[in-house]
């Protein structure tokens, strides 16, 4: 999953050489969902999901429509690299979105730590290479990040219950309707061999096959260690930058990247609940 979710921004930066955003983002949704498709209805699980259709057209322009739109553009200003740094930051701004929703859960010292460690890093990622970077197209990759953060949040409290397949099939397949009258007019005269290979790739393995191993992996290690692979696919997303684009390896990415991590790591980190006074009886709902 790390390899797999950290490959994307390479794709997503060859396919911007020939195509349209609208139509990237078209062909990756449209691809997968069809390739989707099968498992949701074998099961017949759309029938779940029609009954939540307003909560499922707020997740999709949160998690999965307004986030890819907003980085494929991105990418034509920013190296693959940079971007996939930048979202980085989206177990930072899970904490922060899920304080801001309500959540009762506890912000501890070290939490509060690791969300300024992360701040700071995501200040050096940026801010040592301001003058040269396009700041709109870093405030689409934020917002890209921010999408990411809040998109699980939604789903927990309000589709938990849902297949996970079913909610993403029904989710790319109105990204896709969404996308298609913008893709019919940018559609291109000619695409190279390479374009066409970066869209099928990401489509196929990085979307319709990386959903269902995750959801295996969740099934299998359970979604807190399954998060593990925020903290390593940006690494894998840089590296290929670097080696197969020849993008610039930067004095920001290398001191605000491992903050970032860090303070992920520490933010996102499971909070031991406090001692219950001697002589208190604790009840538990059954």
């Amino acid at each position: 999953m790390c390899v797999i979710w950290g490959i994307p921004y390479l794709l997503i930066r060859i396919a911007d050489r020939e195509l349209e955003p609208p139509t990237v983002v078209f062909l990756r949704t449209a691809i997968a969902a069809v390739l989707l498709l099968p498992f949701v209805l074998r099961g017949r699980q759309l029938a779940w999901v029609r009954d939540r259709w307003r909560v499922l057209v707020l997740y999709t322009a949160v998690e999965v429509a307004g986030p890819w739109g907003l980085l494929t553009w991105a990418e034509r200003h920013l190296t693959s690299s940079l971007a996939g740094l930048i979202i980085a930051a989206v177990p930072l701004l899970g904490v922060l979105v899920n304080r801001l929703a309500g959540s009762h859960e506890q912000v501890d010292r070290r939490r509060m730590i690791g969300l300024l460690v992360g701040v700071a890093g995501v200040v050096l990622l940026v801010g040592l290479q301001i003058g040269e970077l396009d700041m709109l197209a870093v405030g689409a990759v934020l917002l890209t990040a921010l999408g990411y953060a809040t998109g699980p949040i939604i789903l927990s409290r309000t589709m938990a219950d849902l297949p996970a397949t079913a909610v993403v099939a029904a989710s790319l397949v109105l990204t896709a309707l969404v996308y298609a009258p913008w893709a019919a007019a940018s559609w291109p005269a000619h695409v190279s061999g390479e374009v066409i290979a970066a869209v099928v790739v990401l489509a196929v393995v990085c979307t319709a096959v990386a959903f269902l191993i995750f959801f295996a992996l969740i099934r299998e290690v359970g979604p807190t260690r399954a998060t593990v692979i925020t903290y390593v696919n940006p690494a894998v997303a840089l590296l290929l930058g670097v080696v197969i684009l020849g993008e610039p390896f930067t004095l920001g990415m290398a001191l605000g990247f491992p903050l970032v991590i860090v303070g992920s790591i520490l933010s996102t980190g499971s909070v031991r609940p406090a001692p219950a006074p001697a002589g208190l009886d604790l009840v538990t709902d059954s």
